[in-house]
């Protein structure tokens, strides 16, 4: 079974040097239509992100019909319905899914969805996802946990509205069930989430907690705390976005639009490329910048030969080509072999040993 740094690693189309597995996660986005959906597909293969994320659920299975909706739903749909009314407006058909899969391919970019029953977990384990993505939502539906640890996939495990020990639960079920390639992502359920409330060092927590590789999932607005959790190690980061945030739904207003979700990626791979391999020393593009900005040894005025050098006659001065300023206490005192002229640099022939 391919480890879920394996999977990263190969997914991540010949680039080995991006540590980092961007999800445009598209989630519900599409308002229950395939058109749309297809068109989120397009945008996460422009962005440059690795995969491309929905939302696959069976209305009855995950809410009952009287389940009021949540503060940030009314605030984006109105007060007017029930959850499972909102929800049953954004399912998708299981045929949709196979061919949103299929799309996803041809445009060549990983399709993910991330299961919220038993029932679609099989589904996508049919169309053959690569790994099945969990949200913070279901970390504590254990049953669901079990069922799809047996499906013997790398796992996403989201966090958000976790303690350590949900977390512990949540991957020992998943490890007794036959998983054990797990990727944590640090998360703040909060729509939008303040960025008071982000708690980016909780990342280091969960890695020294769990010794798995660690994401972020982002709810804030913008792109700067994605970008921030990159450059701290993120091995995974997942983002909503839309193709309007005008467009009715409980998801858009906090989500990017394309040329949003581009940037991030553009942000989070030049991230990548700035961290570097943590060894000190001048890189190849500073060696040409050594002889215009520092600086050498400089005669302050006409030396003749046999003077002895004193502090009058030496200053220091670019380019950088000569003797290094750091040697300036050797030569005061020394006797010139040869006349130097003002503001010629000095050589170490010019003078005696």
């Amino acid at each position: 079974m391919t480890t879920m740094e394996e999977y990263l690693i190969s997914a991540k189309n010949g680039f080995p040097e991006r540590s980092c597995y961007i999800i445009a996660e598209a989630g519900v986005n599409h308002n229950g239509d395939i058109s749309i959906a297809k068109k989120l597909i397009d945008a996460a293969k422009e962005s440059g992100a690795d995969a491309v994320k929905f939302q696959t659920f069976k209305t009855e299975e995950i809410v009952c019909k009287n389940t009021k909706k949540a503060q940030y739903q009314i605030e984006n749909t109105g007060k007017t319905g029930s959850q499972y009314d909102l929800i049953k407006s954004l399912e998708l058909e299981e045929n949709d899914f196979i061919e949103l899969k299929r799309y996803s391919v041809d445009k060549g970019i990983t399709f993910l969805s991330t299961p919220f029953d038993q029932q679609s977990a099989d589904l996508l384990d049919e169309i053959n996802v690569p790994l099945f993505k969990i949200p913070s939502g279901e970390i504590t539906n254990i049953p669901l946990l079990e069922h799809i640890g047996k499906k013997h996939k790398p796992v996403i495990l989201s966090t958000g509205m976790s303690t350590l020990g949900d977390i512990e639960d949540a991957i020992s079920a998943l490890n007794s069930s036959g998983t054990e390639n797990i990727t944590l992502l640090h998360c703040t359920s909060s729509y939008p989430a303040p960025f008071s409330s982000v708690n980016l060092s909780a990342m280091a927590t969960l890695r020294y907690a769990f010794r798995l590789p660690i994401g972020y999932s982002d709810h804030t607005e913008g792109i700067t705390i994605p970008i921030a959790a990159a450059a701290l190690g993120a091995a995974v980061i997942e983002k909503h976005f839309t193709l309007d945030k005008k467009q009715p739904g409980p998801d858009h207003k906090t989500s990017l639009e394309p040329d949003e979700l581009k940037a991030m990626v553009e942000a989070i791979r030049n991230v990548e490329i700035s961290m570097g391999n943590g060894i000190k020393k001048p890189d190849d593009t500073e060696k040409e910048n050594v002889l215009v900005v520092r600086k050498s040894l400089v005669a302050k005025r006409d030396i003749m030969k046999n003077s002895v050098l004193s502090e009058d006659d030496v200053t220091v001065k670019r380019p950088g080509s000569g003797i290094p300023p750091k040697y300036y206490p050797e030569i005061i005192g020394k006797k010139t072999k040869a006349e130097i002229k003002k503001d010629e640099l000095i050589k170490w022939f010019q003078i005696e040993p």
